[in-house]
C-alpha cells in the first residue's frame, strides 16, 4: 500500500492506493468532472471555498447535495461540502438514486473500493453486510450488489468528500431505486442503527426539478426545499405525489432524513439553490439544484 498526500489551507489529505482491492472503474471521470488529479482538486476546492455559509447551530450529521456534472451543480454542491469541511469521520454513507434499469429496489457496489482521480475510497463491507441484514429483517429484501454500474449520482459526490474531509474514512454506498415511503423509512432506520457508534456523515444525492422553464422550476424547487427545511420526509413524498415539487433522488433523500432523525438531528438548513440555467444562460428548460445541512443541535 502506498500513500499519496496533498494539502490545502493547512489541512492534510492522504489517499491510499491498495493494489489488492477490487476497484469500481469510474465511468464518468474526465467527463462529468475533471479527470486530472490537480485540476480536479483545484476545481472542487474552488467550489467549496466560494460557498458563503450562514451560521449553523449544531453538529452537521448529514448534507443534501446535487449530482449533475460539476460544471453545472458544483457551485451549489460546494455549499453542502463546505458545511462538513475539516471534519474527521470514519464512515460516510452516500445515498443516491439509480438512473438506469434494474429490478432490485436497493443496490450497492460489488467492489471493495471506489476510485476517482484523487485516489481510492474503501467500502466498509462490514457496515454494508450489517445494513443488508437489518433491511432484510424489516422489508424482506436487502441490498443487491452490482458490478460495472454506470451510475453517476453517487460517484459525483466523492471528489468533494475527498477534498473536504480531513481523515481516512470508509464509504457506505447505497443506490435507491424504490420511491416508496415504507422502503425509505425502513432504510433510514436501519441505516441509523448501523451508524450508531461511528463518527459518521450522511450524504443525500439528489437534483430537484427537471426541464421546466426557470420560473416554473423555481416554484417547484421552493416547494421541495420547504419540505426539506421543515425536516418532513412525508411532506417531500406528498409534494411529489401532488406534482408540487420534485426530487429525482427522493427515495435516497427521505431515507437520509429519516436516518438523521433517528440519530438525533432536529433541524435542516437550506444553504443554496440555483439551476443549470444560472450556469448556461439558457432558462427555457433547466435542472434545479439545492444544498442543505442536517443538524443536531448542541445541548
Amino acid at each position: 500500500m502506498r500513500s499519496l498526500e496533498t494539502s490545502h489551507s493547512g489541512l492534510c489529505y492522504n489517499y491510499f492506493v491498495n493494489a489488492n482491492l477490487r476497484l469500481r472503474p469510474s465511468p464518468i471521470a474526465g467527463m462529468w468532472y475533471e479527470g486530472e488529479p490537480k485540476a480536479l482538486a483545484h476545481s472542487v476546492d474552488s467550489y467549496i471555498r466560494e460557498a458563503k455559509l450562514p451560521e449553523l447551530h449544531g453538529e452537521v450529521i448529514g448534507v443534501v447535495a446535487p449530482h449533475a456534472g460539476h460544471r453545472y451543480s458544483g457551485p451549489v454542491a460546494g455549499y453542502a461540502f463546505a458545511a462538513v469541511r475539516g471534519r474527521t469521520p470514519d464512515l460516510v454513507a452516500v445515498l443516491s438514486p439509480f438512473h438506469n434499469f434494474h429490478n432490485a429496489p436497493l443496490l450497492t457496489s460489488a467492489y471493495e473500493a471506489y476510485v476517482t482521480p484523487l485516489g481510492q475510497i474503501p467500502i466498509d463491507t462490514v457496515s454494508v453486510q450489517a445494513l443488508d441484514l437489518l433491511i432484510k429483517s424489516s422489508l424482506g429484501f436487502g441490498l443487491t450488489r452490482i458490478s460495472n454500474d454506470p451510475e453517476h449520482s453517487l460517484e459525483i459526490e466523492l471528489p468533494f468528500l475527498q477534498r473536504a474531509l480531513a481523515s481516512e474514512w470508509k464509504l457506505l454506498p447505497i443506490m435507491v431505486r424504490a420511491v416508496e415511503p415504507r422502503v425509505s423509512q425502513a432504510l433510514g432506520k436501519a441505516l441509523a442503527k448501523v451508524l450508531q457508534g461511528h463518527n459518521a456523515i450522511l450524504v443525500a444525492s439528489t437534483d430537484l426539478s427537471h426541464y421546466y422553464d426557470q420560473k416554473t422550476a423555481n416554484f417547484y424547487d421552493e416547494v421541495m426545499l420547504d419540505q426539506i427545511e421543515s425536516f418532513d420526509p412525508e411532506g417531500a413524498f406528498e409534494a411529489e405525489r401532488n406534482d408540487k415539487g420534485f426530487a429525482c433522488g427522493l427515495g435516497a433523500l427521505t431515507a437520509v432524513m429519516w436516518a438523521c432523525k433517528e440519530l438525533g438531528a432536529n433541524e435542516v438548513k437550506v444553504l443554496h439553490h440555483a439551476t443549470s440555467g444560472d450556469v448556461t444562460g439558457d432558462y427555457s428548460g433547466v435542472v434545479g439544484y439545492g444544498a442543505a445541512a442536517i443538524l443536531k443541535s448542541k445541548t
